[in-house]
């Protein structure tokens, strides 16, 4: 384990931003979005007391106030307000359904619902709002807005001014923000992450990543998703380095020449979307980029390619993080990028990996350091700290003499063939390499010979078991990785945050089982 000055992670949010424009200078713009209105510190600061005060008439200190808006100047205003005054932000994925919204605002105990009237219509959300209604109060933000004075404005300013004395103090260790996790293979859960563990992962990945000042971050992914939230936004207001937020990283032709036109260093994407962009960009909009930070799937070989023939040798860094963690767990580095691990472990993180039965080479990952999480959130309102200060990944992993990360698998992405365990992200990789520009996911299914068999689910029309079979064969991998069953789909489901949806691809497996049956 690498040291780390945990002393500088004993910060609220708040304060931490504070600190940021102190260093950086109160004038330095860092807040950018599509309307091309920057804020400097000051600015974001007194916007933060200005909107704060009017969101604290209508809730309690410490209350759970829900926050259902894009990445933008408008979202990141609200995070600091409702931290300005003590509350606690909980960051609602609006692509989630109406069943996980509700449960997550039932989770939480929410009453209030922050939104805006143009984010709702341009989002065609009217129904997720209608179902809101009937449990919490959904606060407009033009219309909170409209209400701030001459008198809010005067207090902003006095406000940012003197901004330590008019914030409300925060513990380090109080809730700093409850996200959900993703729901890939199941209901999400409510994570309490603390200030100091969200302050911590962003000084972890500065000390691990040199970062300049001078860098524009550009932003597309949104802020209820962790890795948009302390990657995207917070890791560079805290280092002094703009944020750039873009509402949607599904805008694949409108990105590239926005990355151009803000002369962006630093582009936060998935696999998925990096590959999405590079196909429908002009050479020289991604061209100027110093390095692209990849999250939430692996990053294909393909990709890697196609940045580097399509725009030059700009570094596709692989990282690995879970919400539970806030979320950076290791991340490559410019200067060493290995490509097919997700990077070294970042300052502070302890690692342990424990045996998993049939599968040799690697075992279950679990980490302890400054950036996990408080616990997850129960229904009486309580918070459940993981054991010991450990959380499980339930990644099956190998691990370097230095500390770099292969992922193998997840725990529950095996299945027993025959008696012996397959990796489905393996047979996801066959797949992969035999059509790397399709998108392909595998799952297992019961099979009353074999125990369990694997399924190919895939864009590929034309995709048959003869190709994998070969390529298995070509690159020594077992032949029992490779699936016999294919179902071709016109597109994989995913997550708003560039997941694959396994849960909605279940159904998809099994409705096709009981038509063929």
């Amino acid at each position: 384990m690498r040291a780390f000055d945990s002393a500088a992670a004993q910060s609220s949010v708040f304060d931490a931003l504070i600190a940021a424009s102190r260093k950086h200078g109160s004038k330095k713009p860092i807040l950018e979005d599509q309307e091309r209105n920057p804020l400097s510190y000051v600015d974001l600061i007194r916007a933060a007391f200005a909107l704060g005060r009017k969101i604290a008439a209508f809730t309690k200190k410490g209350e759970r106030v829900a926050v259902m808006l894009p990445s933008s100047v408008g979202g990141v205003v609200t995070f600091f307000a409702l931290h300005a005054y003590g509350r606690v932000p909980c960051m609602l994925n609006f692509t989630a359904g109406i069943r996980n919204l509700r449960a997550a605002c039932e989770l939480a105990g929410v009453k209030t619902v922050l939104t805006s009237h143009r984010f709702v219509e341009q989002g065609k959300l009217h129904d997720l709002i209608d179902a809101l209604e009937t449990m919490t109060n959904v606060v407009y933000l033009e219309e909170v807005r409209r209400t701030i004075g001459l008198a809010d404005k005067l207090y902003a300013a006095a406000a940012g001014a003197l901004p330590k004395q008019f914030r409300t103090p925060l513990a380090p260790s109080e809730p700093g923000v409850i996200l959900f996790t993703s729901g890939s293979f199941g209901a999400p859960r409510g994570v309490v992450l603390s200030h100091s563990n969200l302050v911590a992962n962003c000084r972890q990945v500065a000390q691990h990543i040199p970062l300049d000042p001078n860098w524009v971050f550009f932003n597309p992914l949104p802020i209820f998703h962790v890795f948009g939230l302390t990657g995207g936004t917070l890791l560079p207001l805290f280092e002094g380095m703009k944020a750039f937020q873009y509402p949607s990283p599904l805008h694949i032709k409108q990105i590239p020449p926005l990355v151009k036109d803000t002369k962006a260093n630093v582009l936060f994407a998935t696999d998925t979307f990096i590959n999405q962009y590079a196909r429908s960009a002009a050479p020289d909009e991604l061209s100027g980029l110093t390095f692209v930070v990849c999250g939430a799937e692996k990053v294909r070989e393909e990709t890697h390619n196609l940045i580097t023939e399509k725009f030059g040798p700009i570094p596709l860094l692989e990282g690995y993080g879970a919400t539970e963690c806030s979320p950076v767990i290791a991340v490559n580095k410019p200067t060493d990028n290995r490509r097919g691990t997700v990077g070294g472990l970042l300052p502070g993180i302890e690692a342990r990996l424990e045996p998993v039965e049939g599968i040799p080479g690697g075992g279950k990952l679990l980490v302890r350091g400054p950036n996990i999480m408080s616990g997850y959130l129960r229904p009486d309102g309580g918070i459940d700290p993981p054991a010991g200060g450990w959380h499980d990944t339930g990644d099956v992993v190998s691990l370097t003499d230095d500390g770099w990360v292969k992922i193998l698998g997840r725990v529950k992405r095996f299945a027993k063939v025959g008696g012996e365990m397959v990796s489905l992200t393996a047979a996801e990789d066959l797949a992969s390499a035999v059509w790397p520009d399709c998108r392909h996911a595998v799952v297992s299914m019961p099979d009353p010979k074999k125990g369990e068999r694997i399924i190919l689910v895939t864009d590929r029309r034309d995709a048959e078991v003869t190709p994998l079979l070969e390529h298995a064969q070509a690159i020594g991998a077992p032949e029992i990785a490779v699936p016999r069953k294919i179902i071709k789909v016109t597109e994989i489901p995913v997550l708003g945050t560039g997941k694959t949806d396994y849960v909605a691809l279940q159904r998809i497996v099994d409705a096709e089982l009981q038509r063929a049956a």
